[in-house]
């Protein structure tokens, strides 16, 4: 059997590995386009940030162990295109620029996202970074160690934005956040946990421009200046941070499903509308426990999951995935926020008849000297009182008590079990009854 994997980052690279365990007598080629494989970007904005400084932390393993483990793992490679009918591969070499054609019997597509391109002005200047991949973040790195760099502009607070955020003022910078929505995380939060994290970000004395658009980026070569419709502010370098785009479009005419943005419509076992083709990580849908549908959530967390699982399929196996909750979270400064399942205006887009409860409670006993404050939202059904989702906000700890709420909704737990839920209690971590536990208690 001849397996071919088109990417070799989280997902491609997990699928692989299953797949060698689990049929070592198949062929298995992988084709990556960049020269680095097994990356996880999600550590980008701390290595800028200097929280730690060797890159190489972010690959989990090398070119040369993945080919000893018997995986074809050809870097450089390109996809141009699939003939889906014929499965055959149209490949081109970046480096010799030579193209040639590759035949499979199974194939997966974990191709990844690129970064989105606002329509702005001065987006080639230079000092502007995007955040996506080792050389950016090498580069991006390199640049804020000189003195001169000292006015950062961020555009974009989702999680990488404010992930930037904490990483320029950890560096020393003077760093402004601009926003087009009228909140930050709109995407992922509700308003109660957006307004915490945007009390940190002010409490830290950095400007925090919501609801403002960014019109041009100028500058004679290099950036010097961001204009908005409402101000101009000095700017010695500008991080885009404005969401991703799947790498799909050398599938458009294969006829494979796709969402609008170009995600790659999968099942549970991760299969496409092409025959014998799976995908996964940020250019594909995962399924999701609660709405019971296909989404875009890209994630790391899922693309090594789905990866493993797809792994195990291409050999014959039927392995279903349980679904996604979503679960996320991010550090902004001195707060954390984390979410799982469905926020309220995810469920009431949906039609669902759902109650939600905030409260706002502390994160250990009162006589803990470093007792922090901590918001928690519930949402769930409005008779059944089942758990849709959940995010908390605040002190250190706010973020891995998400990881209950996610057993909870995974369960199929009402707000009584949660309220009543044997929890840890210890001084330096929680009250006798947890934020959780109350949360539970008031959802009626």
């Amino acid at each position: 059997m001849k397996i071919l994997i088109i990417g070799a980052e989280a997902a491609g690279m997990s699928a692989a590995a299953k797949a060698r365990r689990s049929a070592p007598e198949a062929s298995i080629t992988v084709f990556e386009q960049s020269d680095v494989v097994s990356f996880g970007a999600c550590g980008l904005p701390y290595y800028v940030g200097g929280f730690f400084d060797e890159p190489g932390y972010m690959a989990e393993r090398s070119v040369e162990q993945f080919r000893q483990s018997g995986i074809d793992l050809r870097v450089r490679h390109r996809v141009e295109r699939i003939d889906a009918e014929a499965k055959v591969a149209t490949v081109i070499n970046l480096d010799s620029g030579e193209t040639f054609e590759h035949g499979y019997d199974k194939l997966m597509i974990a191709t990844g996202a690129s970064v989105a391109r606002p329509p702005v002005a001065g987006l080639e200047l230079e000092r502007v970074f995007f955040l996506k991949t080792m050389a950016d973040g090498l580069a991006l790195r390199a640049l804020t160690e000189r003195p001169e760099i000292q006015d950062v502009v961020v555009i974009g607070a989702g999680y990488i934005g404010l992930e930037v955020v904490e990483a320029m003022h950890h560096q020393g910078k003077r760093v402004r956040l601009i926003e087009l929505a009228d909140r930050v995380l709109s995407e992922s939060f509700d308003a109660e946990m957006s307004e915490v994290i945007q009390a940190e970000i002010l409490r830290q004395g950095i400007p925090m421009h919501l609801s403002e658009r960014v019109e041009a980026l100028e500058g004679e070569g290099a950036v010097t200046q961001v204009r908005t419709d409402q101000a101009s502010y000095r700017a010695d370098l500008v991080v885009v941070a404005t969401g991703v785009r799947p790498n799909t479009d050398f599938l458009a005419d294969t006829g494979i499903e796709r969402l609008a943005n170009g995600a790659i419509v999968t099942d549970p076992q991760g299969r496409t509308s092409l025959a014998d083709t799976f995908a996964a990580g940020d250019c594909a849908t995962v399924w999701h426990r609660v709405r019971q549908q296909p989404v875009y959530i890209p994630l790391a967390t899922t693309a090594n999951k789905m990866g493993r699982l797809i792994g195990e399929n291409l050999c014959g196996a039927e392995k279903a995935f349980p679904g996604t909750l979503g679960s996320a979270g991010v550090k902004v400064l001195e707060v954390e926020a984390g979410r799982t399942g469905l926020s309220a205006a995810e469920a009431e887009a949906m039609g669902l008849q759902v109650k939600t409860k905030v409260i706002r409670d502390k994160t250990t006993t009162n006589y803990v000297p470093w007792q922090q404050d901590v918001a928690v939202k519930l949402v769930y059904e409005a008779d059944s009182k089942r758990i849709l989702g959940g995010q908390l906000a605040g002190g250190a700890g706010a973020v891995l008590r998400v990881d209950t709420l996610a057993a909870a909704i995974h369960s199929g737990m009402t707000t009584a079990d949660l309220g009543m839920l044997d929890l840890v209690y210890a001084p330096p971590f929680a009250r006798t009854w947890d934020a959780l536990n109350v949360a539970g208690n008031v959802a009626k």
